[in-house]
């Protein structure tokens, strides 16, 4: 007994669809079958009630029917086996039966009055005396048109019938064969989609339960194979998350506790007393710079659960990307100058581009990017920032580096949130996840290409507003 699921659904269904086909095969097998034999016996009586009626033709134009021999011989000449022959007047009795005993009434069965009526007639049914299944077949013998007489032939179907209730056995013996084989082939169809799905379903209940290093093993095929190298992904891919996270919060750690530790020692030290202005005002300057970069700190992870949960709201507005640009330059160039690197900006664009955007975030965005830039390129380099209109609704601006690069295993990597390429460069590994989600939030596009050794190019694609938007806003400007 299949135990209930759904290798018994399969079972069964296997089962349903071939019995309904089985049994309708039966049923047009045994009428079939039950056809033939019957038209068979049919068509040899009607060609024999042929030639009994041509030969009664032939005699009539001779007068020859007031023989009393005449039906005698045609008895003895068209006589089958196994078969009555009975020759009948228009009122149904009997005038001559090959037959020893004789019908001693009428015989008023459907073939008769067919008959007379100048149609070959057909009857199958029960003897009434015998209970007997016979077939008849009755045709008429014409005089100028006339009918005279009928010539009727009758014959046993009892063994007929009999051959044909041993054929229905037989088939039905070989559809209970076929059925019994379909149904172990469909439980060994069922087992090998349960048996996987079994094993599919316990490892999945260990990974809810937190066992990540459960694995499905097996080659299985088709979607079964598909649906288990999903679930071998996703357990990868937590494990991986679950690391990343790990790592997140050790290094956030480790930032946080730097500025606090520096923030607290020098509280400590300037409560003391006793140290000159100029001492107390290098305190007091590391103090708010250890709190800033704190503040930092806590608003990229702010930005990062907003924009997790949606909430990030756009103040949107015309942008000019150059001036934007120049900007962000100016805020990071304190920085460029201590390693020595230079910022240039180039504008390959004939009029100014106008992108639709919130400022401050796209700002965010490009501090971001060149900030990086910065971070993880030699000193004495060189960070080229270019803007260019990508088509005719589309601006892109390229962050080109000659810095460390990025290995192409890090590569496809470095967006998702919390991971860091340099684990010892610092920050909290949300920057990028920041910048891609703010960037799709104006409906842009973010690239990075980078090779090793070499550089990064990083590529932000923004749309351009369109000439009635810029008017539009710059309206409703004016009436401000």
């Amino acid at each position: 007994m299949i135990k209930k699921g759904i290798g018994r659904q399969i079972v069964l269904h296997y089962f349903i669809v071939v019995f309904v086909t089985l049994f309708m095969v039966e049923i047009i097998f045994t009428l079939a079958i039950r056809m033939y034999y019957y038209d068979t016996i049919y068509n040899h009586m009607s060609n024999h009630s042929i030639w009994a009626s041509d030969y009664f033709q032939k005699f009539v134009r001779l007068n020859a029917e007031r023989d009393p021999d005449y039906f005698t011989e045609m008895l003895r000449t068209f006589e089958l086996d196994n078969t009555e022959l009975m020759i009948l007047d228009r009122k149904g009795e009997v005038k001559a039966s090959s037959n020893a005993f004789q019908a001693d009434k009428a015989i008023q069965t459907s073939d008769v009055p067919q008959a007379i009526a100048g149609n070959v007639g057909k009857w199958i049914g029960r003897q009434p005396s015998t209970g007997e299944p016979v077939m008849a077949v009755s045709r008429p013998l014409q005089i100028q048109g006339e009918t005279r007489y009928i010539v009727r032939y009758v014959t046993s179907l009892e063994s007929i019938n009999a051959k044909l209730l041993n054929l229905t056995f037989l088939s039905i013996a070989v559809s209970g064969a076929v059925l019994a084989l379909v149904t172990l082939f469909s439980i060994g169809l069922a087992n090998s989609i349960v048996k996987p799905i079994n094993n599919i379903r316990d490892v999945s209940a260990q990974m809810a339960r937190g066992k990540f290093d459960a694995r499905i093993k097996g080659n299985y095929k088709y979607e079964l194979g598909e649906l288990a190298a999903t679930l071998n992904y996703m357990a990868q891919e937590i494990v991986r998350s679950n690391q990343i996270k790990d790592d997140f919060i050790s290094s956030i750690s480790h930032e946080l506790r730097t500025p606090l530790t520096g923030i607290k020692g020098w509280s400590e030290t300037l409560t003391i007393g006793g140290f000159d202005p100029e001492e107390t005002k290098i305190g007091m300057g590391i103090i708010a710079k250890e709190t800033d970069r704190l503040i930092g700190l806590v608003e990229e992870i702010l930005d990062f659960s907003k924009l997790q949960q949606n909430e990030m709201k756009l103040v949107i507005g015309p942008v000019n990307m150059k001036e934007l640009l120049q900007e962000t330059m100016l805020n990071v160039w304190a920085k460029a100058e201590q390693k020595h690197i230079q910022l240039k900006l180039d504008d390959n664009t004939e009029e100014p581009v106008i992108v639709s955007g919130d400022a401050n975030r796209l700002k965010q965005v490009f501090l971001n990017v060149v900030d990086n830039a910065i971070k993880f390129s030699h000193e004495q380099s060189w960070i080229r920032i270019v803007i260019s209109r990508k088509n005719q609704y589309q601006a892109i601006v390229q962050v080109a580096d000659t810095g460390i690069g990025i290995s192409e295993e890090s590569l496809s990597k470095v967006k998702d949130r919390f991971y860091q390429v340099n684990h010892q460069g610092g920050g909290t590994g949300l920057g990028l996840a920041i910048t891609q989600q703010l960037v799709e939030l104006h409906h842009g596009e973010i690239d990075i290409a980078s090779e090793l050794g070499v550089g990064t190019t990083v590529s932000v694609t923004l749309p351009i507003m369109e000439p009635e938007e810029l008017e539009q806003s710059e309206g409703e400007t004016g009436k401000l």
